[in-house]
């Protein structure tokens, strides 16, 4: 089993604006090399999160420690060790593509060769090469992006902040952005990956992280929380809704569909081991069988990860 570094330890953060706590008793730690994705619906507290750990924010509580040093983002030495992407544009729109990229290295002390080394690397990472001397301004939606994703590197963080990189992309400019995030990790880089895009996280992150109301409802890879996440396994029969009720008690519930035709589910919790739900499938079919029902059709239902978040943050419309 590959043993990571420690890079990024939040403990029992908390941060309150008028009486309501935006981030409540919130920790988490983030491994050198780790894709660490972080949802949660709008006013999860999850920018808050982020701003907190950027050093942009100051916690009423806990305390954030990058590299197991307890000082935490408040020094300039530890917010070199950050680069943050966020979902608003932060490029200039009348500069090119390289003096962009320039202006930002300079902001974090590079200049001579090592500026110029570092501007024609990104370049080439982002896919800008040839329109480095073109204005921002006459860029599309997915170059922007990839810009403002190169200009978070210019200083080669140790920890990544990306929230929505890819938010309003093109296919191609998203598969490029989540492609340069993998060699991000590869070469050691913590991510913090904040998106609504659940088929991203899928995707890229090696682990999870759901909060809501400022809190951490779950966590761990995405195997770990589907694992612990129901399946279910519809099945439609041609049978008495009465009969089928009897026959089934608590082993199953069941639903009229019409006059003639009832649908059967059959639930496994997280906790329970897989075999369960087959032995319980088999059982409800015996009985079925045994008030005379002709079956219509079998459905399984896997749990996704948004299926998830939903049931976790429910399903209400947020601002």
């Amino acid at each position: 089993m590959e043993l990571r570094m420690s890079l990024l330890e939040v403990r029992n953060l908390k941060k309150i604006y008028d009486d309501k706590a935006a981030v409540d008793d919130l920790s988490f730690r983030i491994d050198a090399g780790q894709i660490f994705g972080l949802l949660g619906p709008n006013g999860a507290g999850k920018s808050t999160a982020m701003m907190i750990i950027a050093g942009l924010r100051r916690a009423d509580s806990g305390d954030v420690a990058i590299s197991g040093d307890g000082a935490g983002t408040s020094t300039l030495e530890h917010k070199r060790l950050l680069g943050l992407v966020p979902q608003e544009l932060a490029i200039y729109p009348d500069l090119t593509a390289a003096e962009n990229l320039e202006f930002f290295g300079r902001v974090y002390g590079l200049h001579g060769s090592r500026l110029r080394q570092r501007t024609d690397h990104l370049l080439e990472r982002i896919g800008l090469v040839e329109h480095a001397g073109q204005y921002v301004r006459t860029f599309s939606g997915g170059m922007k992006r990839r810009l403002n994703f190169g200009a978070g590197l210019m200083h080669e963080p140790k920890l990544v902040i990306l929230d929505e990189p890819t938010v309003g992309v093109d296919p191609q400019s998203r598969s490029h952005l989540l492609e340069e995030i993998r060699h991000l990790a590869e070469k050691g880089v913590g991510v913090i990956y904040a998106t609504h895009y659940m088929e991203e996280v899928e995707q890229i992150c090696d682990h999870v992280a759901i909060i809501d109301h400022g809190r951490l409802l779950k966590s761990g890879t995405p195997e770990e929380l589907l694992e612990e996440a129901e399946s279910r396994v519809h099945i439609r029969v041609k049978a008495p809704m009465d009969r089928a009720k009897a026959a089934l008690r608590e082993l199953a519930t069941a639903e009229q569909m019409d006059d003639q035709h009832v649908e059967v589910i059959v639930q496994r919790e997280g906790s329970e081991p897989a075999t369960t739900l087959i032995e319980r499938v088999s059982e409800v079919l015996s009985r079925l069988s045994k008030i005379g029902a002709e079956l219509v059709s079998i459905e399984t239902r896997e749990h996704n990860l948004e299926q998830l978040f939903l049931e976790l943050t429910g399903r209400k419309l947020r601002e």
